[in-house]
């Protein structure tokens, strides 16, 4: 199903071992100036099914991933983009979570979620769409339907859709068994086959905008997430990825986007603790910014790599991770009706005349 193994890691970057790299906490600032400086590429073990993989942060790399623009895969099960409202659901994953309540602004707060990343993550997603952001709008420039190898998309073509009123479509925890130690990318996926049967979604139209992000509880090692050979942050896949480890994951359901988003504060700075924010306030900033560049790149390539890649195989928020803060396209507080999250810049094609770059801010196009 959809594009060999051999045409996906083509497509995808391999990436260097990891070296490491101090990077000092910094405030937000809005100028240019940027307290947290670049490092063009991070370090991280490469498989070709970690799409948008986020590697801790590491060695300087390969800076040319910031002058290709993106160009369009093709499609994969004639899937490249989410073209309607994109709709989120969060799965956490395992009894490991513990006992389930409800804040009072709604949220489903956890007992084993010592650092709250369930209720940030419900804020973030919530949020998006709302209070006339402008973050999404990056992500609307691109579009699904046009030739391979195209870089640029007309008016009339069907563009990514964006989150009005919010993205957030269900919660859910699975606490019927412990999630396992190290999953492996077809557990992950399987997980969410099983969330999209628990939400109803048991139709290949009823999966096109949808995306599973399967959290996993504080301890756990998703995919070797926070050992010596998964120093990442999360990645994105489809469960008919033939290159998982363990194998694809079939479904009646249609085809299934996911993100393995780890608990990423277990990593702390590495995973962009105090990235943006200093102190209490910076906490969370690896988890909203991590879990918007999976959220952004999904939208964009939808089935992996059908979608919108440069020659390397670097997706849209792989280009302008760890930039740096402030300015026009580093990370930096955006403010959505639900608070205020740092974010990350995405890679917009039609910046700066058209030879690309990273934006925080972008027109919305319909």
């Amino acid at each position: 199903m959809g594009s060999s193994p051999t045409n996906r890691q083509a497509r995808i970057k391999a990436l260097t071992g990891l070296t490491s790299l101090v990077i000092a906490a910094a405030g937000f600032a809005a100028a240019p100036a940027q307290a947290n400086q670049p490092s063009d590429e991070f370090a991280g073990p490469s498989h070709p099914y970690r799409h948008g993989v986020v590697p801790a942060k590491g060695a300087a790399g390969a800076g040319s991933k910031r002058t290709a623009n993106l160009k369009f895969g093709g499609g994969v099960d004639g899937i490249g983009v989410t073209t309607g409202a994109p709709k989120v659901y969060l799965i956490f994953w395992g009894s490991q979570w513990g006992s389930q309540g409800t804040d009072a602004n709604g949220y489903t707060t956890l007992s084993g979620d010592p650092k709250g990343v369930g209720v940030r993550a419900q804020q973030l997603f919530k949020g998006l769409g709302t209070n006339g952001e402008t973050w999404s709008g990056v992500m609307s420039q691109y579009c699904d339907g046009v030739a391979t190898g195209t870089t640029t998309c007309a008016s009339t073509a069907d563009h990514v859709g964006y989150p009005t009123g919010g993205a957030l479509a269900g919660v859910w925890v699975d606490g019927s068994t412990a999630a396992p130690g190290q999953a492996t990318g077809n557990q992950l996926a399987a997980e969410a086959v099983k969330a999209a049967g628990h939400f109803g979604n048991t139709t290949a139209a009823s999966n096109r905008n949808a995306q599973y992000v399967v959290l996993s509880p504080t301890g756990t090692h998703p995919d070797g997430f926070n050992t010596s050979g998964g120093q990442f942050c999360a990645w994105h896949d489809w469960n008919g990825d033939t290159t998982l480890s363990g194998g694809a994951a079939p479904s009646s359901y249609g085809d299934v986007a996911f993100t393995n988003d780890p608990y990423v504060t277990d990593m702390g700075p590495s995973c962009g603790q105090n990235y943006v924010n200093t102190g209490n306030a910076g906490l969370l900033d690896g988890v909203t910014m991590v879990f918007g560049h999976e959220y952004a790149e999904t939208i964009t390539d939808q089935n992996p790599a059908g979608g919108w890649t440069d020659s390397t195989g670097s997706e849209n928020a792989d280009k302008c991770a760890w930039k740096g803060t402030g300015g026009v396209g580093g990370s930096q507080n955006v403010t959505f009706a639900t608070g205020s999250f740092a974010m990350q810049g995405t890679w917009s094609n039609d910046y700066n005349g058209g030879a690309g770059g990273c934006q925080i801010s972008h027109p919305v196009i319909p």
